[in-house]
């Protein structure tokens, strides 16, 4: 017995679906961060990797993960290319042999410093095309939205 829905639920789901519209949006943005900084070969998440790291003590590996919302599987498969490139420095944790400790290297360290101008004009373009010409108002939702289960950075 075949079971249809009504095409006014597919628009339903168009016009109102968070998800789809956040994924949408993280897509479109995502992209314009990959073209933007591709002069100094980062990609949008990369980058995000590298400036998390960027604190006083190395973060475990599972903490980090949390706060990125990713698996930590996902993570170290993305952390292998700036362990490559000689980015990130992942050492086993002094207390816990069991647990991995990420830092910045000093090329990782340098590579960001020429990222953030490229992500401050990246920034403030996409600012400039957003209906109240800030994320000042978009910020906190999306904030509270994905601070549901992550941690925060210290």
């Amino acid at each position: 017995m075949r079971h249809d829905l009504p095409i006014t639920v597919t628009h339903e789901v168009r016009d109102r679906c968070l998800c789809l519209h956040l994924q949408r949006a993280a897509r479109a943005i995502g992209r314009q961060f990959d073209e933007a900084l591709k002069p100094v070969g980062l990609t949008n998440g990369q980058f995000s990797i590298l400036m998390s790291l960027n604190r006083p003590l190395p973060p475990k590996l599972g903490d980090l993960a949390r706060f990125l919302a990713m698996d930590r599987t996902t993570l170290t498969a993305n952390l292998k290319p700036l362990e490559r490139r000689g980015l990130v420095c992942v050492t086993p944790d002094e207390t816990d042999r069991r647990s991995r400790r990420l830092s910045l290297t000093d090329a990782g360290r340098d590579t960001l410093v020429r990222a953030v101008p490229i992500w401050r004009k990246t920034h403030d373009d996409v600012d400039g095309a957003l209906t109240k010409g800030t994320s000042a108002h978009l910020l906190p939702d999306l904030v509270a939205i994905s601070n549901l289960g992550s941690v925060a950075v210290r």
